[in-house]
């Protein structure tokens, strides 16, 4: 009889964080493939688990150890996947693996559990109803600006070496988007820090240290209704002796629709510069 592939989240800081369900997986698993056996075996002895049989799963070996893994479990032995921090397949190694599985009609069970990117999300105090995981931030302006341009939520990892010139770049582009920082989360030094791209950009460019998660709030949407009202209040302006540049700079500032694109919808032409 086949056995079964389970999933499980391990702590990303704060052991209290590990359910009693997945220490009884781990406590029963034929085999753990883990990103680092020596940290998961660290894992196992801080919460006072025998250590079954463990195996190296990561991004270097991951295809060829998935077709193993998945005969490994279909010979019946259980079989626990972990990462060395939080949920596995989430920005680290696990599709392969769990495809494999699925393609041989083999079992599988995904426990709940820590998720930093879960954590950082509603910690940040932004929109939570849409929102987008990048895994790590990208390095290049023309990237960040499209990131910048997303309509949800975004959430990021970024190294604190990269940091100060990740969170400039983003700064120089959209100075006053609500953003927040979130450091070593569940961890002794933990750290939240809200506020502008541009405030937090000052806040961290010396530096800092510990695991990051970057969470950018979503670009303000302007649909065709939105547009369309707009470009009504602006005729209104213009109308009363307003001038349309000037006017059309104050209903940008109250609708959020760019000023040029307003310009042009009035006098059907790109303004002047």
């Amino acid at each position: 009889m086949p056995g079964k592939l389970t999933v499980c989240p391990t702590p990303i800081g704060n052991l209290g964080d590990l359910t009693a369900r997945a220490r009884d997986v781990l406590a029963n698993a034929d085999l753990i493939a883990c990103e680092d056996t020596r940290r998961t075996g660290r894992l196992l002895e801080l919460l006072e688990l025998p250590a079954p049989r463990l195996v190296s799963y990561h991004e270097q070996n991951e295809a060829e150890r998935a077709r193993e893994l998945a005969q490994v479990i279909e010979r019946g032995d259980s079989v626990v996947l972990v990462s060395d921090a939080g949920t596995p397949g989430i920005s680290d190694p696990g599709y392969r693996l769990i495809r494999a599985c699925i393609d041989r009609d083999l079992e599988i069970e995904v426990l709940p559990g820590p998720s930093s990117v879960t954590a950082a999300l509603i910690a940040s105090g932004l929109p939570t109803h849409r929102w987008r995981f990048l895994g790590f931030l990208p390095r290049r302006a023309g990237e960040l600006e499209r990131v910048l341009q997303s309509p949800e939520t975004i959430i990021a990892f970024e190294s604190p070496r990269r940091l100060p010139e990740s969170l400039s770049a983003l700064a120089t582009l959209a100075p006053d988007r609500p953003a927040a920082i979130c450091r070593e989360l569940t961890k002794l030094h933990e750290e939240i820090a809200r506020g502008t791209l541009g405030e937090l950009s000052r806040r961290f460019r010396d530096g800092t240290r510990g695991e990051i998660v970057v969470v950018i709030g979503p670009a303000r949407e302007t649909g065709t209704a939105d547009i369309g009202f707009a470009i009504d209040a602006l005729r209104g302006l213009v109308r009363a002796g307003a001038r349309p540049r000037a006017a059309a700079s104050v209903v940008s500032a109250l609708t959020g629709v760019p000023a040029n694109d307003l310009y042009k919808g009035l006098t059907g032409r790109e303004p002047r510069r």
